[in-house]
């Protein structure tokens, strides 16, 4: 048995594919494409290329639409960067409660919130309650690898005329089963455009900062490889105001090698989440990830819900397994948006899971006996909690 369990291993899966990412190196070396090139042109035959997920998300929206002064509806349970590129295009996030058992923006409580809402007599626009300012857009979360209801929230955003976007970041690959297209589709697929993240620790991780947007729009597209790019229309003629939010030519080069082994990682991925299913389905201290009949989720994290999570995690931490949390304290309880006004209680279900998430060690590689060390030692750990400590 392993010593140790780490919460990730970002050494193995390189170290199998060393020969061909160091290719990857050598091409740039001997070209000197550093920027753009043809390993870029490549990976773009999936995606629009930018330099992180952060620029994904910031870039989708100022393309698809959204404007200073806009409100969007997004959610508190998700890492700071989802409400940053909201605020980066000059608009306001305003968070949305999450469905306790998925985790992900609940569409009847985002549909019961606008039904509330002030209309604005002279557009239609439903008026937030917290900013005063329209609300124009959604941008639900695919948290932890497993997409959103869309149904219920591409509903909500067309009864509403509101622009919908997919933070896909963490779901590369996941899949969910609309049954208004009657088929299954794949996160990123169906919002006006999706944003994707590649940091290293992702599911398809570069070997640094990488992101990417997916969209159906021709016109979009092209907006958004200007706004990337300092808003060149070709070089050196700016249409607009833009950014530096390429990706480099290593990194999407790496990201091409890696994109034809997503679908074996998602598989191992997915294995790995049964086991542990299995594993600690005994258990009664803790809750198992939920996962809906119209959902295939691709296990970016694994995550459970405990009580007293510090000692549980604590004590895993001293039988050398590593934990994560994701994430301790929701976006509207954070000093940067102390401005919006939001307290404590305002996201019951929200804080409630702030408290008491822990992300389990989930990577490809992860071994069955490995899983077998960690459910042993979180029986061990929850049980000790069980019990009043004094």
């Amino acid at each position: 048995m392993n010593a140790t369990v780490p919460f990730l291993d970002l050494i193995t899966p390189h170290a199998d594919l060393e020969a061909e990412l160091i290719e990857v190196f050598r091409t740039a070396l001997h070209s000197a494409a550093f920027v753009g090139g043809e390993s870029v042109s490549n990976f773009e035959q999936n995606f629009v290329a930018v330099g992180s997920g952060t620029d994904a998300l910031r870039f989708a929206l100022l393309a698809g639409g959204v404007r200073p002064g806009d409100t969007v509806l997004t959610v508190a349970n998700t890492f700071i960067a989802t409400a940053e590129a909201i605020t980066q295009v000059g608009a306001y996030p305003e968070f949305i409660e999450v469905d306790e058992r998925s985790y992900n923006m609940s569409a009847e409580k985002l549909h019961d919130y606008l039904e509330l809402c002030a209309i604005d007599v002279r557009t239609g626009a439903r008026i937030s309650r917290r900013t005063g300012l329209p609300i124009t857009a959604l941008l639900p979360v695919h948290l932890y690898g497993q997409v959103a209801d869309m149904d219920g929230i591409a509903q909500v955003a067309e009864k509403f005329q509101l622009l919908l976007f997919e933070d896909a970041c963490q779901a590369h690959g996941a899949e969910y089963f609309s049954k208004r297209n009657e088929r299954w589709c794949k996160a990123g697929s169906m919002g006006k455009a999706a944003a994707f993240s590649f940091y290293p620790g992702k599911n398809l991780g570069a070997c640094g900062e990488g992101g990417a947007v997916t969209t159906s729009d021709a016109q979009l597209a092209r907006e958004m490889r200007m706004l990337r790019d300092h808003g060149q229309a070709s070089k050196y003629y700016h249409d607009r105001i833009g950014y530096n939010g390429r990706l480099d030519s290593i990194q999407a080069g790496i990201l091409d090698v890696k994109l034809k082994h997503l679908a074996q990682w998602t598989k191992l991925r997915r294995q790995a989440a049964a086991r542990y299913n299995t594993l600690l389905a005994s258990i009664p201290e803790i809750i198992l990830p939920f996962v809906p009949e119209e959902s295939r989720p691709v296990y970016h994290l694994y995550v459970i819900r405990v009580n007293h999570r510090e000692r549980v995690q604590s004590q895993l931490s001293k039988s050398q397994i590593g934990t994560g949390i994701h994430y301790p304290v929701p976006i509207h309880l954070q000093r940067a948006y102390a401005e919006l006004g939001y307290k404590k209680g305002d996201l019951p279900v929200t804080e409630m899971l702030s408290a008491e998430v822990l992300s389990l060690p989930m990577f490809p590689q992860i071994t069955e006996t490995d899983q077998e060390k960690v459910a042993e030692e979180l029986a061990k750990a929850v049980s000790s909690q069980a019990q009043p400590v004094f």
